[in-house]
């Protein structure tokens, strides 16, 4: 039996790898923390698609040509449901259910028939602050993407090098943006993919 001065030492370079790979990691831990509360900007079923079927779609940042078109098409899908989610809002009809519309100019459009006559549809007029929600839950989704690794290894490999600084930065600029959008531009609509205040509630006394 070898002893243990006779046993190869392990390889410094290992080492090295093995020490930058835990440092990315707890800083992406801390980064998805600090947009922990971001995220809440975003449509749930979107971000859930989004980290369903990124890591397959990228083959797990090996991406070939067409990993990368299958990609595109997802980060486009979920850019576009972030967007329009923020266009839409639900009311609560006399049957108890919520029904989901549109915001137009005029007030909601809704997507479905419903024999309610009894609720105002003009008062969910389109608003400024519409438009700075959508944008935002926009920049949240692009900075939840960029600091994803499959991401990043699909479509440029080489930013690793430079990603250790960005995780430090995003998260805290992404929130102050944030809050300074949510204090000028209250969050009122309850559209697809956010849930209403007593949804909420009653999913968190469960």
């Amino acid at each position: 039996m070898a002893s243990d001065s006779e046993r190869p030492s392990p390889s410094p370079l290992m080492g090295t790898q093995t020490q930058t790979q835990t440092q990315t990691r707890t800083l992406g831990d801390k980064a998805f923390q600090g947009l922990a509360n971001n995220v809440k900007l975003l449509p749930t079923g979107t971000l859930f698609i989004f980290q369903f079927l990124s890591p397959a779609l990228t083959n797990y940042g090996k991406c070939n040509t067409s990993n990368k078109y299958l990609t595109g098409i997802l980060l486009f899908f979920c850019s576009f449901n972030c967007l329009f989610s923020n266009f839409t809002d639900s009311y609560k009809g006399t049957d108890g259910r919520n029904h989901y519309g549109i915001v137009t100019k005029d007030g909601l459009w809704p997507l479905s028939d419903s024999s309610d006559k009894s609720t105002d549809l003009s008062q969910y007029k389109l608003q400024l602050g519409d438009f700075a929600h959508a944008f935002l839950s926009l920049m949240v989704f692009a900075v939840v993407a960029l600091l994803t690794p499959n991401i990043v290894g699909c479509y440029y490999s080489s930013f690793e090098s430079t990603q250790k600084m960005l995780l430090v930065l995003l998260p805290p600029v992404v929130g102050v943006i944030s809050s300074t959008v949510s204090a000028v531009f209250p969050h009122m609509r309850h559209g697809i993919g956010y849930a209403r205040a007593e949804a909420a509630a009653a999913g968190d006394e469960t």
